[in-house]
């Protein structure tokens, strides 16, 4: 079965939200959601269901979606120092020719999302990904008024106290999540059947 690798960081649990919205359009397109987060600092809070991800996972994955909330325009510290230590990784290229999407969380609505988003995107180019986004024939992408965007899933927390501390998605953040799990989960399928009839081919 083709595996979608989504990796994130999340302190307060709003780019896990969107992790979670992510996986569901993965497993609609048939493959299986695979979501790993990096290790934190000493003083995050970790949860139960947090898997800190592992070289086999990079190696094995057919495709690649990165979340991380804004840190001042930037991703997390936490997920940069985790790319730091992909150079093995990038040696072997085993990253190369899978496709790759971004994704991020703000606390209001210009708290700096895409540059966060093309900053997540920056390593997975270095590792010679094919980069993916969420294209306009999505509707959510033109009617939100929320997060969400071109170059990947979005999430504006507006923290207001309404939600008594729990994140939740509006409707356009998640089918904007959904769509981009599931364009990259199937433009990884196409790539591995490709992939697949190539090499039956070139045995027969």
């Amino acid at each position: 079965m083709t595996q979608i690798l989504i990796l994130y960081y999340s302190r307060n649990g709003a780019t896990q939200a969107l992790a979670d919205a992510i996986a569901t359009g993965v497993e609609s397109a048939g493959a299986e959601a695979l979501l790993r987060t990096v290790s934190g600092n000493t003083d995050d809070a970790a949860s139960e269901r947090d898997i800190v991800v592992n070289d086999l996972d990079l190696q094995h994955c057919d495709g690649l979606i990165v979340g991380s909330p804004t840190r001042f325009g930037h991703m997390a510290s936490s997920l940069q120092r985790f790319w730091e230590s992909t150079s093995r990784d990038w040696l072997k290229g085993s990253l190369e020719d899978k496709p790759g999407a971004v994704f991020t969380s703000t606390g209001s609505q210009h708290g700096g999302q895409e540059s966060t988003l093309l900053t997540l995107a920056l390593p997975l180019l270095h590792h010679g990904m094919l980069l993916t986004g969420i294209p306009y024939s999505e509707p959510a992408l033109q009617q939100t008024r929320d997060g969400g965007s071109p170059y990947g899933a979005s999430h504006v927390a507006h923290d207001d106290g309404a939600s008594g501390g729990k994140v939740s998605l509006s409707e356009h953040e998640y089918r904007c999540a959904k769509q981009l799990g599931y364009r990259v989960a199937s433009i990884a399928q196409r790539l591995k059947l490709s992939a697949a009839t190539s090499s039956s081919l070139s045995d027969s």
